[in-house]
C-alpha cells in the first residue's frame, strides 16, 4: 500500500513511517516545500496513494504571541486544506484520509468519549474545530478518520522527553495544582492504532488516548516512581504564565478522554496503564 504523510519528520511521523515500512507499505513524506509549492506538484505526489495522513502542526507549548498563534492555526488548517483540495483535483483519489486533531477540542472537568462529548470554548478548542472542519471537506469517495491525540509518551521526543531530566534530578512536581485532566497514550499504542484503522479501513472520530483516566498530579506521582525520585516540587500557574503568557493554558488545563471507538472496534492496548507505560519508556535504552 502507498501511504503519503504530512509531518513525517516529527516524533509521531518518524515512528509511524518506520512501522508502516516494517509492515510492507511504501511511505512518502511531505515537506514544508510541498505545502508551499504549486497545487499541481502536490497532486502529482498523490499519484496512486491509497492513504493520506496529515500530522503537520507547529508546537503548542510556547509563548502565544499573535504571530505564533497564527502559525499554530496555519500549520494545521492550511496544510489540511491544501491536501483536501489536491485530493479533490486528483484523477485517482485515496480511499482514506487520516487527519490529526487533539483532545484539546473537549471541555474540561467531565469524562468524554467520541459519542458523549462537550466541545471546549477556548483557543485550542477553536483550532481543533477549524482543523477537523477542513478535513471533513474531503471528496465524498475518500473516507475520513479524525484522530484526537492525547499527550504522546515517548522517550525519543515530545513532552515526556523534556520532563525526564528534571524528574531524575528530583525536581519534578504537579503543575498548577495537578487537578487538570491528563489524557495520554504510549507511542507504541499510538502507532499501532494508526495501523489498525488503516488495515480495517475505519472512518470517523477516534480518541487516541489510553483507557485509563488520570490527572496531572497522578501522572507526576507515577513518573516520580518510575524514575525512583520524589516529585514534590509543584509548578505554580503564575510561573508558567510568566514564561508562556496565554500559552500556559496548554499546561494548566487538560481533558479526561476515553478511547471508546478504538475499543469498540476491537483494538487492544499494549500499555493501558500509566505505571507500565512509564516504566517501559524509562527503562528503554
Amino acid at each position: 500500500m502507498n501511504v503519503l504523510i504530512g509531518g513525517s519528520t516529527g516524533l509521531v511521523g518518524r515512528k509511524l513511517t518506520e512501522a508502516l515500512i516494517r509492515s510492507g507499505h511504501k511511505v512518502t513524506g511531505l515537506s514544508r516545500a510541498d505545502f508551499s509549492g504549486p497545487e499541481a506538484a502536490l497532486i502529482q505526489k498523490l499519484g496512486k496513494v491509497e492513504v493520506v495522513i496529515n500530522l503537520s502542526g507547529a508546537p503548542i507549548v510556547a509563548r502565544w504571541t499573535e504571530a505564533h498563534k497564527k502559525e499554530i492555526i496555519d500549520s494545521r488548517i492550511l496544510t489540511t486544506r491544501k491536501l483536501v483540495n489536491a485530493m479533490a483535483s486528483s484523477a485517482v483519489r485515496p480511499r482514506l484520509f487520516i487527519s490529526a486533531s487533539a483532545v484539546g477540542i473537549y471541555a474540561e472537568g467531565e469524562v468524554f468519549t467520541e459519542e458523549n462529548a462537550k466541545i471546549g470554548n477556548n483557543f485550542l478548542a477553536d483550532v481543533c474545530k477549524l482543523w477537523e472542519g477542513e478535513a471533513r471537506k474531503s471528496p465524498a469517495d475518500t473516507d475520513v478518520a479524525i484522530f484526537r491525540l492525547g499527550v504522546v509518551l515517548a522517550r525519543e521526543g515530545g513532552a515526556l522527553q523534556k520532563m525526564l531530566l528534571p524528574f531524575r534530578l528530583g525536581l519534578g512536581g504537579p503543575v498548577a495544582g495537578g487537578k487538570q485532566g491528563f489524557s495520554w497514550i504510549h507511542i507504541d499504542d499510538l502507532v499501532q492504532a494508526f495501523l489498525f484503522v488503516i488495515e480495517k479501513n475505519l472512518s470517523g472520530v477516534f480518541n487516541l488516548t489510553s483507557p485509563e483516566i488520570t490527572d496531572n498530579a497522578s501522572f507526576t506521582k507515577a513518573l516520580g516512581k518510575a524514575v525512583k525520585r520524589p516529585a514534590i516540587f509543584p509548578v505554580p500557574a503564575f510561573a508558567l504564565k510568566l514564561v508562556f503568557g496565554e500559552g500556559a493554558s496548554a499546561l494548566t488545563s487538560g481533558q479526561k478522554v476515553l478511547p471508546y471507538r478504538l475499543q469498540k472496534e476491537g483494538f487492544v492496548f499494549q500499555f493501558p496503564k500509566l505505571k507500565e507505560a512509564l516504566e517501559d519508556i524509562v527503562r528503554k535504552k
